[in-house]
């Protein structure tokens, strides 16, 4: 075996072991930069996730306004529904008027998303949740269609959600997308950027994320400049861990240490002309406008980075409300509401809005059935899509009938998902510029699909 052939083979295994942690951070974000993509592209486009972890419930996100399905909501969660009166001011009003009088609100604490909806920048998307191909109730009650493993359970839905695979996946969408790209973009290796940690939703084939903190990039050693109170013993440690080794993992080591320097130097330098005070209208005291505020800076610089197509990855954690829903669920989808605004707002003010789409995900619903204060975990959810290009102040798919014993009920109001993560997924995927024959190499379970149904229309 050649040198490099080993060293492709040893990127692959450290891929796929998915180490984790601080102390191996550079090593998985670095790693595996892939030799070729099979797209190209000219112009920027950014697709930006906003994980909600714990599963958020959907229906206290996205209640139903008209009267007769408010009844039949109020009637299933009498002690966690928010009030019709209170639904008022964030009723909305689509373009296209939905079947059968049915409507929706936000959430109160969401207002700050009603005029970015009105001016059709955000679209809606009902019922998306995990699937292998489409399902109906009586299929799914008579398990004769292979369905996601361990519905219901928080990793494995989680890792399906974002990689198409249960607990284990070794790539993730977002990182199969930032295979076919990165070969485009100056640095390949920024190309996937997670603003919150790790996740499989951002490692490819040959794609690895590269991990950053809110403030910048994540300098090695801390960066310092001294060792000991010596420049000399830093500057000599910084050879050892860069320089050139005959052993082939050392070597690697070696390879990928230095870039992950190089890549502090080129990022930091680049993010010193897009300070933070230049970026006033994310609200402190939110991590996840946080974690915005550092993508909205690293998009104001991708041309100075060579990037041409760039996935990031943010979220927000604190949504399995097993109890205390009614208290605490306003809060974190204010926090999700005012986070996503400023966002929005600041891709406005770059000049950059139709080249930006941001859309949210979550392990799975919740039950419509109160579990005491709280619901339980469910299956099928609501999703917002948001940008210039979003083809907005829409509702895509069906509404869900309301209620247990349900068409759409698989138990306490768990939504049987109408339309699969996969769709949802493939549809981003074709802005992005996935053309046909690409799209199960990002998508494995979209051969189950018809074509017709690979784009949604709401990008």
């Amino acid at each position: 075996m050649t040198n490099d052939q080993s060293r492709r083979a040893f990127l692959k295994r450290s891929a796929a072991l998915g180490l984790a942690g601080t102390a191996g951070s550079f090593v998985t974000t670095l790693a595996g930069i892939g030799e070729a993509a099979a797209a190209t592209a000219s112009d920027y486009k950014a697709l930006v996730c906003v994980f909600l972890y714990g599963g958020n419930d959907y229906a206290n996100t996205l209640p139903p306004y008209d009267q007769a399905s408010y009844d039949l909501y109020q009637a299933a969660r009498s002690n966690l529904a928010h009030s019709r009166a209170a639904l008022t001011a964030t009723a909305l009003t689509p373009a296209v008027a939905l079947a059968g009088g049915r409507q929706y609100a936000l959430a109160p604490t969401m207002a700050s998303l009603l005029p970015v909806f009105n001016a059709g920048k955000m679209a809606v998307v009902l019922n998306v949740g995990t699937l292998m191909q489409p399902t109906s109730k009586a299929q799914y009650t008579g398990n004769s269609v292979p369905l996601p493993p361990k519905l219901f359970s928080h990793n494995d839905q989680q890792s399906f959600w974002q990689a198409s695979n249960p607990e284990g996946a070794t790539s993730g969408w977002g990182g199969r997308l930032g295979d076919l790209f990165q070969s485009g973009n100056g640095s390949a290796t920024l190309t996937c950027i997670n603003a919150s940690g790790n996740a499989v939703f951002l490692t490819g084939k040959t794609a690895i994320q590269y991990s950053v903190s809110t403030s910048g990039p994540i300098a090695l050693l801390n960066n310092n400049s001294s060792l000991f109170g010596s420049t000399n013993a830093a500057s000599t440690l910084r050879t050892l861990m860069a320089g050139t080794h005959a052993n082939i993992l050392e070597n690697e080591h070696a390879r990928v240490t230095k870039r992950a320097l190089d890549t502090y130097a080129q990022v930091n330098g680049a993010l010193a002309g897009a300070p933070v005070g230049s970026f006033p209208l994310f609200p402190s005291g939110n991590s996840l406008a946080d974690q915005l505020k550092i993508v909205a800076r690293l998009i104001s610089v991708s041309a100075e980075l060579g990037a041409k197509r760039q996935v990031f990855f943010v979220s927000l954690g604190g949504f399995d409300m097993h109890d205390a829903l009614a208290t605490q669920h306003p809060t974190q989808i204010g926090l999700l509401a005012d986070a996503m605004k400023a966002f929005y707002d600041t891709t406005v003010a770059m000049g950059v809005s139709d080249k930006v789409t941001t859309f949210t995900g979550s392990d799975f619903g919740r039950t419509l059935q109160s579990n005491d204060d709280g619901s339980d975990h469910g299956w099928g959810s609501m999703h917002f899509v948001m940008g210039g290009a979003v083809n907005g102040r829409r509702f895509f798919g069906t509404p869900p009938a309301i209620g247990t014993n349900t068409s759409d009920d698989v138990g306490q109001g768990r939504l049987l998902p109408a339309i699969a993560v996969d769709q949802y997924a493939s549809t981003l995927a074709s802005w992005f510029g996935v053309s046909g024959g690409d799209m199960t190499t990002v998508l494995p379970n979209m051969g189950n699909y018809n074509p017709s149904t690979w784009n949604l229309g709401f990008v």
